[in-house]
């Protein structure tokens, strides 16, 4: 029987190999296929980088939103994708979103409650726990960054008030939204996060800063405490 042969990369033509491609041709000439394969940046004794990073691609339909929420486990399962190749990627995909963010911040002034939760609602997005956020904003509402504060239990999160405002000094911003979820799906507004609220609206006025308004998240809707009356 005739032996399949598997060519390493170094044999292919010079005009097939991802990295001199990339320095030959520019970025944008390459698939997300080469892409893949410079990070992994070699495959196993069975097959390229090149026909590593199709496998991986192909096995989630050539969705990189899908494969950027993979951690080192998932990344592992793929035999010649070892710890520091999975570290590789997760890191690359992470950038490549947060990229993604910056460039909608630069964009996005808040208006409204609903602005504000179509911006960030994604963070919360099947979580079975508490998170809580920060938004902050210039004079002129728009967004200057955001950054999660606190991560809790299934019920609860203890938020430090004093990392909220330290977030919102750091970005020398005018204005600040919270957010945390519910996973229940409850969106009634707990004791908790009424003096939660209350405690960070007096903060906030000590460093001329103005909380604009906390929501809370859940089940793909939200409440507004702005919106209520209750700030």
């Amino acid at each position: 029987m005739e032996k399949e042969l598997h060519l390493n990369i170094k044999q292919w033509a010079e005009a097939d190999r991802p990295r001199e491609k990339l320095e030959r041709t520019g970025k944008q000439a390459l698939s997300d296929t080469e892409l893949v394969a410079i990070l992994l940046r070699s495959g196993s004794q069975k097959e390229t980088a090149v026909q590593l990073a199709q496998r991986l691609l192909s096995h989630y339909q050539n969705d990189l939103h899908q494969l950027s929420k993979l951690g080192i486990k998932d990344f592992r399962k793929f035999n010649g994708i070892g710890k520091v190749k999975a570290l590789s990627l997760i890191a690359a995909l992470e950038l490549g979103k947060r990229g993604m963010e910056s460039a909608v911040r630069e964009q996005t002034i808040i208006r409204t409650s609903f602005e504000a939760f179509s911006f960030i609602k994604n963070k919360f997005n099947d979580l079975q726990h508490e998170e809580f956020y920060i938004i902050t904003l210039n004079r002129a509402n728009k967004i200057i960054g955001e950054k999660m504060i606190a991560k809790g239990g299934i019920s609860s999160t203890v938020v430090d008030v004093r990392l909220v405002i330290r977030q919102a000094v750091e970005h020398l911003a005018s204005g600040l939204i919270i957010s945390h979820n519910h996973p229940s799906g409850n969106l009634q507004p707990s004791d908790a996060d009424l003096s939660l609220t209350r405690k960070i609206q007096e903060a906030a006025k000590w460093f001329d800063m103005n909380l604009l308004d906390h929501l809370i998240i859940g089940n793909g809707n939200y409440y507004s405490f702005a919106d209520d009356g209750k700030i």
